[in-house]
């Protein structure tokens, strides 16, 4: 029998905390615990939701990695490469990347009335996915790619009520170049994924439709997107395809780049990297309240089993024993603390994410309510690292039991 449990076990039976008061402080110490590791688990969910729903759209518009021509630099007039790649067998047979997309773009205006608005027309082929867009499809549908001569396009709900524009209505686009060039074409689909920044310009055709405009060969693209099965392996899978590439264009002299998601959308990032410090501090400061919580408990419990552990004490048992009863039942508080703090914070994190009650200025948050997104590993990490974390500062107020002499204690009353 373990002889430490043992006591634990009579000592949360007992009804002594009761009259004594301590009962009460071992109640605000569970609740204290249990609200800091609700606010943990929602401020993690909810850091979580913002990094995958942002990632999700900013992937939509231009996937995880994009190779194009070293010349082209960040400018959306670009300088054409073949489609036809010595790379592109190998890249095509790994097993990481789940599609290979050439894409074109080209910078426009579009005019409607005497409404003007600049553009970046992207030109994608037959065999694109399209499964983000129709997640945000509100109107319409996408472009028919199985017709080269098509001119239907895509737009934002952004640009649509700008220019005031349906489908089915056609937009004048002007291309400034020598000669200047217009296409008629026609809106078929309108979609709205909360992205301003990305929603007020980009409007999606034809690949072909690019090539004419810029009098570019059948064989000619701007650039192919990659996208990954594994997102998270998205540095790690781009260097070794930037090895690939490199090592096939370069003898040839026809260098070209290799860019992350992170080097194409890095003001993005630099807002979800300001995000992780806000959590960071927030985890911080609500260990530090449990904690401190529960150093008040345990030693409220102390001064109120006083005369246990001189009786303990005096009966032979050491220093080390007692500390360990009194971790033991720090252990039971803190657990108990922490499964009421999991039932609450995941009740509101499964609410909001079904229900989406809270809702934010996609202008200012990218997105319209609060994104909530539960992983697994982040919860048992937030429950170890809290539990391991209150345990070592409980070890301040075991130190107390040293001082405490069997001789005085049996007499205190």
């Amino acid at each position: 029998m373990n002889f430490e449990l043992f006591i634990v076990k009579k000592i949360i039976r007992s009804r002594t905390g009761k009259r004594s008061g301590a009962n009460t402080l071992v109640n605000v110490s569970v609740i204290a615990i249990a609200l800091s590791m609700s606010v943990m688990i929602l401020s993690v969910a909810i850091l979580a939701g913002f990094k995958k729903e942002i990632k999700d759209k900013l992937t939509g518009f231009g996937s995880h990695i994009q190779i194009s021509s070293l010349t082209s630099n960040n400018s959306w007039e670009t300088g054409p490469i073949s489609i036809d790649q010595p790379f592109l067998e190998k890249l095509k047979s790994d097993q990481a990347i789940s599609g290979i997309y050439p894409f074109a773009t080209k910078p426009g205006m579009v005019q409607s009335g005497k409404e003007l608005q600049g553009i970046i027309l992207k030109g994608v082929a037959q065999g694109y996915n399209w499964d983000f867009f129709s997640r945000n499809l509100i109107a319409g549908r996408v472009p028919d790619l199985s017709n080269p001569d098509s001119l239907e396009v895509l737009i934002s709900k952004t640009l649509a009520d700008l220019l005031r524009i349906g489908t089915g209505m056609k937009i004048p686009t002007y291309f400034i170049q020598d000669p200047p060039r217009m296409r008629p074409f026609k809106v078929c689909g309108i979609y709205e994924t909360g992205l301003a920044e990305y929603d007020q310009i980009f409007v999606y055709c034809h690949l072909q439709q690019i090539r004419e405009i810029n009098n570019w060969k059948e064989s000619q693209i701007s650039g192919f997107e990659i996208r990954l099965n594994d997102p998270s392996k998205m540095d790690s899978e781009a260097s070794r395809i930037r090895e690939e590439v490199d090592n096939t264009t370069i003898a040839s002299g026809n260098i070209m780049q290799v860019k992350t998601l992170k080097d194409l959308a890095p003001g993005f990032f630099d807002f979800l990297s300001l995000t992780d410090t806000n959590v960071w501090v927030i985890l911080t400061l609500m260990i530090l309240i449990a904690g401190f919580n529960m150093i008040s408990g345990l030693l409220i419990i102390i001064l109120d089993r006083t005369k246990m552990i001189g009786t303990l004490k005096s009966l032979g048992t050491d220093n080390r024993s007692m500390a360990k009863i009194f971790l033991y039942q720090a252990v039971y508080i803190i657990v108990k603390g922490l499964l009421f703090g999991n039932l609450i914070g995941l009740t509101l994190a499964m609410i909001q994410d079904r229900f989406r009650l809270i809702h934010l200025n996609p202008v200012s948050y990218f997105v319209d309510s609060v994104p909530v997104h539960i992983n697994i590993i982040h919860l048992l990490l937030l429950n170890a690292g809290t539990l391991l974390l209150t345990l070592v500062m409980m070890l301040i107020p075991s130190t107390l039991l040293t001082r405490i002499s069997p001789g005085k204690t049996i007499k205190f009353d």
